[in-house]
């Protein structure tokens, strides 16, 4: 901790040129005396740093020192960026990130360090989305602290069921997709996905374990996403769809176009093959569609459907509520 408040205040000093104690005291909320100490610790360190006296004194680095970020171009400079450490998701680590940026700037050359701060105040990422999640973050740092350690961890994990129930995990990595993280580990029964927001009484242990050699994080990421839309697309549905219903669909959905036999398609419409979760979710669909939207196969599908938009007109015509 002391060494990441050391390193801190050095990046203070370098970027602002002079700071009171007070000043310090303030941006590392710390006390006075702990910015005394840290200072002195700086200097037997090998830091030339200068105590100016005076109502106008404090510290400054000598002239001409600085640290450096060796190597670093401007396109390097523009993609790391362009991570945004704003959009984490979780304020504690997006406030960790904010630090790291901070020291960043401050070890850079002044040229470099003005456009570093153009390109930021030309980007925002907005990791809310329009519908608003409810994604619980509190168990994160200490998932991070875990992975990065190869330390073993236990939690209670609830599943998409409901169903609660104790795990002992290896955590191999962290992915975060949009603003929901997901903790990839290694449990008594394989390679396991675990969504952050569902783990509570989290612990990590003092034990360690040692990484699979082969392991790639990306490389399992990708073959279980990739299982996991083919499982969600089991069921297969045939849709004649006008002009604006086949680009919604298709913007959202796997659709691919088939022929539609002998059905006489109006002019402008598609057949469009598309794979949906379950039955539900492609009555649910097809009826927000309304009249933009047909059911060629599966016939079941069709029939129900068609009930599903008598049922709606008929409770639309009716002059009481339900109840």
């Amino acid at each position: 901790m002391k060494a990441s408040r050391l390193m801190s205040a050095l990046m203070l000093l370098q970027a602002h040129g002079q700071l009171s104690t007070r000043e310090l005291a303030e941006r590392l909320e710390v006390s006075q005396r702990t910015v005394h100490r840290d200072m002195e610790a700086l200097c037997i360190a090998g830091i030339p740093l200068l105590a100016m006296r005076g109502a106008q004194g404090g510290w400054r680095l000598e002239k001409g020192w600085r640290t450096q970020v060796p190597g670093l171009d401007e396109p390097e400079l523009r993609a790391l960026l362009m991570t945004q450490p704003r959009a984490l998701g979780d304020p504690k680590l997006s406030a960790a990130a904010e630090r790291a940026f901070g020291k960043l700037m401050a070890a850079l050359p002044v040229s470099m360090r003005r456009q570093a701060e153009a390109m930021r105040e030309r980007l925002h990422v907005d990791h809310t989305g329009w519908h608003p999640s409810s994604e619980d973050l509190s168990m994160l740092p200490l998932v991070q602290d875990a992975v990065a350690r190869d330390c073993r961890l236990t939690f209670d994990y609830t599943r998409a069921d409901g169903d609660t129930a104790p795990r002992t995990v290896d955590p191999l990595g962290l992915v975060a997709k949009g603003s929901t993280w997901y903790m990839v580990g290694r449990a008594a029964n394989g390679l396991r996905t675990y969504r952050v927001s569902r783990m509570q009484a989290v612990t990590v242990l003092a034990t360690s374990f040692e990484r699979p050699a082969k392991f790639s994080l990306g490389a399992y990421w990708s073959e279980s996403t990739a299982q996991l839309q083919q499982a969600r697309q089991s069921y297969e549905v045939t849709l004649l769809l006008d002009p604006q219903a086949a680009r919604s669909i298709g913007q959202w959905m796997h659709a691919v176009p088939v022929k539609p036999g002998a059905t006489k398609l109006p002019e402008g419409w598609s057949a469009l093959r598309v794979g949906f979760e379950n039955e539900h979710q492609a009555r649910f669909v097809t009826l927000g569609f309304g009249p933009k939207a047909r059911v060629l196969e599966p016939k079941q599908l069709r029939e129900r459907v068609l009930a599903d938009a008598r049922a709606i007109a008929a409770a639309g015509t009716a002059n009481t509520l339900p109840g």
